[in-house]
């Protein structure tokens, strides 16, 4: 630890009151040091860390930390705050702020050390003597591990005895004595802090409870996966974690916990008597709840609608490839070739290397065969979002059902909730230990599949492909103010939270009606005003920073470059950064030109048959002429909207200056301040 901090890091009279000031305190030390090229970029990526998930922790401590490509040197600073710091925990503000920054590209030996300092923090007499510390030279000393020697090593021998115990162990399997026997995998999104104080907060709390937990730590300084008989001889699982558990299948067939990293690290002790509990009613668990963060379900609060959006959110972003890849195929195909080329016969059995149309073929029926799976994938990772691995099967031939009886993506919908409930069904029968290997590979498969199929063929197919052919009926008779309307509405969602939810529905909705080898008129028209009001808000922000540049950051107006080319490709996760730092006047607007851009798309009847692109498929659009000036027009509405909201602001903070100087936001800082709300 001895590069990584100097008296000159510390500060034992931190006077921040919020989170962002003393992140940037603790940062302008860096700076000074030479440690960090740009302050505003690297709190920018701190805040976005904080964003994710908040880092405060019981027992008063704040680790605010990051990767950053400003940070040239694996570095740590230390701030002491007699008030107290809100960073989220739910005990209150934090006295003790660890800033922690890592290069982009940090190597394995300083990402160790950093581990070890994170499995510190959890030592009750560690935090005592920051305390009460005098000068920032002994602080620093302390905390690179000089006084007392060694104290580096100890935070790290409780995980080696564990191990240690929890491998030598196996040979004594069959005493009825031994004590009960957990191994743990714990994670975090950036991998430095959190892995490793979940951890060092388990294996303190299964020595208390007297029994053996070894813990494996999937952080960034790498991992070493435990022994295959240490996981064997275990008789429960816990899975700490915020990122997707490395190798799952490995714990499959045993009672598990499977909760997020901070819960790994607050209440160590509810989750092993839960997972003692698991393991006497026989519940067999493992490779059930989250696989990443956007199929995370279950998590202690959230209602059932929280994770049905996530369990749909699921099978929608592996649906989205397909759909991509699939309509701008079978899009160019029409381009080369014509409608006509639908027709054509198979490439298996003409195709000749010197003739247009048979490439046109060639691409139009390799996209339809990449549309045919849209159905099953839905499904199959609905039910995966579910129920992981075991609920695949299922889905994919649930999913593959509701497209041989035409009901379409509701088919699919439906497919995949049923067959990740009916697997999440079968999970919690209590079954003899004996069998409990088989259950992920042959039990659950086969008896999940056979009632899927069942339900779909005989029970809730029919009716739902008449329900799918009723809106499908209905979309093409849409036409004249009903259909400015509809344009309207998919604006709006469009535009709400930029790549998110409500984003993803409206387009899930367009792609279905394209998702078809002859798509209708009124199909292509809804995807055509989606993909335009989704190119409306990067786009208007780009515009934004060029024509008014002083009402941004130097980040956002870098930020605004990158944003003309997503804006131009569909990607409407362009405008986050903007609509982070300022959501109410940035969204609002975006909104307002979205829906203008979606209404006038659809009044000017432009037609879209690939389900991405942006300007690059502008020679696919039916009437590409009026669909520019419908992007134009909700981009310069956007565009005058947020710089005259962002203009009424900075008007306000110029007149609030003579009597409050202390309470005036430069828009560098008032812009970065949500970001990590």
């Amino acid at each position: 630890m001895s590069e990584m901090i100097t008296a000159d890091l510390v500060d034992l009279d931190l006077s921040a009151d919020t989170k962002e000031a003393a992140a940037r305190a603790l940062a302008e030390r860096m700076v000074a040091q030479g440690r960090v090229t740009d302050l505003d970029g690297f709190l920018a990526d701190v805040a976005a860390r904080e964003a994710q998930m908040p880092t405060g922790l019981d027992g008063g401590i704040g680790i605010p930390h990051c990767r950053s490509e400003y940070v040239t040197e694996p570095s740590l600073a230390f701030g002491r705050s007699a008030e107290g710091v809100d960073f989220g925990a739910p005990d209150g503000p934090a006295d003790l702020i660890f800033l922690i920054a890592a290069p982009a590209g940090a190597d394995d030996a300083h990402l160790t050390i950093l581990s070890a300092l994170a499995r510190q923090l959890m030592n009750a007499d560690f935090t005592s003597a920051l305390r009460s510390v005098g000068d920032a030279e002994s602080a620093a000393a302390l905390i690179r591990g000089d006084e007392p020697e060694g104290s580096t090593d100890s935070a790290a021998t409780p995980a080696a005895a564990s191990a240690g115990a929890a491998a030598g162990s196996t040979d004594t399997a069959g005493d009825d004595d031994r004590p009960f026997r957990i191994v743990a995998v714990t994670s975090c999104p950036t991998g430095i802090a959190h892995t490793y104080m979940a951890a060092e907060s388990l294996e303190n709390a299964g020595r208390e409870a007297g029994v053996e937990l070894v813990v494996e730590t999937q952080g960034s300084a790498g991992f070493t996966r435990l022994d295959p008989a240490v996981i064997a001889a275990a008789d429960g699982v816990i899975f700490a974690h915020d990122v997707p558990v490395r190798d799952k299948a490995r714990f499959a067939g045993k009672p598990t916990v499977d909760v997020g990293v901070k819960a790994g690290i607050n209440r160590p002790a509810e989750l092993i008597t839960e997972v003692r509990g698991k393991a006497e009613r026989g519940e067999v668990t493992a490779g059930t709840g989250a696989a990443t963060p956007v199929e995370r379900g279950g998590e202690p609060g959230e209602g059932y609608g929280t994770m049905l959006r996530k369990w749909l959110m699921s099978g929608v972003s592996y649906m989205v490839p397909f759909v991509a890849a699939g309509g701008l195929l079978i899009a160019l195909g029409f381009a080369i070739g014509g409608y006509e080329i639908k027709s054509a016969p198979s490439v298996m059995q003409h195709f000749v290397w010197t003739q247009t149309d048979s490439w046109a073929a060639l691409m139009f029926q390799i996209g339809a065969v990449a549309f045919g799976f849209l159905v099953p994938v839905l499904a199959g990772y609905i039910a995966y979002g579910m129920a992981d691995r075991p609920g695949l099967v299922p889905g994919f031939v649930g999913g593959m059902i509701a497209s041989t009886i035409n009901a379409g993506f509701l088919g699919g919908l439906a497919a995949g909730l049923l067959a990740g409930g009916v697997v999440l069904a079968i999970q919690r029968v209590k079954i003899p230990k004996a069998v409990r290997g088989i259950m992920p590979v042959v039990v659950i498969p086969l008896i999940s599949t056979a009632v899927v199929g069942f339900l779909m063929f005989v029970v809730i197919g029919k009716p739902i492909a008449s329900a799918q052919k009723g809106m499908t009926d209905w979309l093409n008779g849409l036409s004249g103010s009903n259909a400015i309307l509809l344009g309207a509405l998919l604006g709006l969602m469009m535009c709400f939270d930029l790549g998110g939810p409500v984003n993803k529905v409206a387009y899930t909705f367009a792609t279905a009606g394209i998702a078809v080898s002859n798509p209708s008129d009124s199909a292509m028209k809804i995807m055509a005003a989606v993909m335009a009001a989704g190119m409306v808000p990067p786009l208007a922000m780009a515009l934004a920073t060029t024509v008014r540049g002083k009402l941004f950051t130097e980040t956002e107006r870098e930020n605004g470059k990158a944003a003309w080319v997503l804006g131009a490709s569909f990607i409407s996760e362009g405008a986050i950064p903007f609509a982070a730092a300022d959501p109410l006047r940035v969204i609002p607007s975006s909104m307002v030109g979205g829906a203008i851009t979606g209404a006038l798309s659809m009044a000017f009847g432009a037609t879209l048959r690939a389900p991405h692109g942006g300007i690059f498929v502008v020679p696919l659009i039916g009437s590409p002429f009026l669909y520019l000036i419908a992007i134009a027009v909700g981009m310069c509405v956007t565009t005058t909207l947020v710089v005259v909201l962002k203009g009424m602001r900075k008007q306000a903070a110029g007149a609030a200056a003579p009597g409050a100087p202390e309470d005036i936001s430069a828009p560098a800082a008032d812009a970065k301040q949500p970001v990590a709300a």
